[in-house]
């Protein structure tokens, strides 16, 4: 990959930064309304797709594209605009999706108790089995790249390496469906029948986040880590802090189902990188289920005396190093480094 570098006026560069920060809009299937909506950060609700057949699962991907699992057996593909297009069709009762950092999406088929794998280009494999009355319901990956998976009749949760080991997480739960990892690695899980939401550490210590909802179902957490819950009985959208402090985010909807949070850019400052030769300033990650999907970078060369900024490097781009082998007229290969990057 060809990666250009645009030198900037000092101005420029730092009104660019905070400029690739976009407003976090909520995206959520309501079943029995037959779409999907937009959500504002302030709650301004829109159409973003109607004539769905029981809309259930949403994912985006890498490229800023929605798909969603419809009742017709379908998975459907929108574009930032709205454009639908379907991208796989046949299916039985696909219920949850969740992309991989590599962009295979994964499907939970609750008739057949499977989860399927499909390549950006389509192909169709099975990932995974269990039992046709389990019901697997929901996906979520952590940040290792292991799929959990809820099954709402077994009441258990189960764990599957990227290689498709399979072992349980968690059992003895009353229906579970909607799965959300945190940003400290912590598994929620949305417990239909017994209304409530736990929380799981990493090791499947067990707690209550939250009680007293009504059919809580899909879960998702904002980037400033507030939990997202979509309560089908009562038709609400409930907002949880950190804390457990809940708020109602939205309200009179038919049966919301799953949500999800469009992929917006992460930012973080690193310090001075290599033997004088640059100063990274800054730099922004797009994240979409746990994985980077663009790095940018903005920095100051003082032997220039210009700054720097780059707007799409490769995922793996981390390191010192990366950089280096990604930018050899920026950093040369002679130049020794003094520290790597870090998150």
């Amino acid at each position: 990959m060809k990666i250009r570098a645009n030198f900037l006026p000092v101005g420029l560069t730092f009104a660019l930064l905070p400029s690739l920060v976009q407003a976090q809009n909520l995206f959520l299937s309501d079943s029995l309304g037959g779409g999907i909506y937009e959500f504002t950060p302030g709650g301004t609700q829109s159409t973003f797709a109607s004539g769905l057949n029981s809309p259930t699962g949403l994912a985006f991907d890498t490229a800023g594209k929605l798909y969603e699992a419809d009742h017709s057996g379908n998975i459907y593909e929108f574009t930032p605009g709205g454009t639908r297009s379907t991208f796989a069709s046949g299916l039985l009762n696909p219920s949850s999706l969740a992309f991989d950092s590599a962009g295979n999406l994964f499907v939970t088929s609750i008739a057949w108790g499977s989860v399927y794998e499909f390549t950006p280009g389509g192909t169709q494999s099975t990932f995974a089995t269990f039992s046709l009355s389990s019901g697997p319901s929901a996906l979520a990956f952590d940040s290792a790249g292991n799929l959990f998976v809820s099954c709402f009749a077994s009441g258990n949760i189960y764990k599957l390496t990227p290689g498709g080991t399979q072992s349980t997480f968690a059992s003895g739960l009353s229906k579970p469906f909607g799965l959300a990892f945190d940003g400290a690695g912590s598994l929620f899980e949305a417990d239909l029948d017994s209304g409530s939401i736990y929380e799981f550490t990493p090791d499947g210590t067990k707690s209550t986040f939250a009680s007293g909802l009504l059919d809580p179902w899909g879960l998702a957490f904002d980037s400033a880590g507030n939990l997202f819950e979509a309560d089908a009985g009562s038709g609400d959208i409930y907002e949880f802090a950190p804390d457990g402090t809940r708020t109602t985010f939205a309200s009179g909807l038919s049966h919301p189902a799953d949500l999800v949070f469009q992929p917006v850019p992460e930012t973080s400052t690193w310090a001075l990188l290599g033997m004088g030769a640059f100063v990274l300033l800054g730099c922004h990650r797009w994240k979409t289920n746990h994985s980077i999907v663009r790095f940018g970078c903005a920095g100051f060369l003082p032997s220039r005396r210009e700054f720097f900024f780059v707007p799409s490097l490769e995922p793996a781009v981390e390191t010192t190093d990366s950089l280096r082998a990604h930018l050899p007229h920026i950093i040369p290969p002679e130049t020794p480094s003094r520290s790597t990057a870090a998150d």
